[in-house]
């Protein structure tokens, strides 16, 4: 899977809609996730698919 974006603009807002979510998740975990740039990675890439941010859940993908 291929992750693009139009405008740093647009990969701006994903990352500010994934740092968001990760938020949620690490309140939920009860500790930092150290895993963070994979998780964003997962989330972003959900995002542009299907799955709609699969990471939000916890999952990770």
């Amino acid at each position: 899977m291929s992750v693009t974006f139009a405008s740093t603009d647009e990969l701006a807002e994903a990352l500010s809609r994934a740092e968001q979510a990760h938020g949620r998740f690490e309140q939920t975990l009860g500790h930092r996730d150290e895993d963070w740039p994979r998780w964003y990675a997962r989330f972003m890439e959900g995002e542009q698919t299907s799955e709609g941010g699969a990471a939000s859940d916890g999952s990770g993908g």
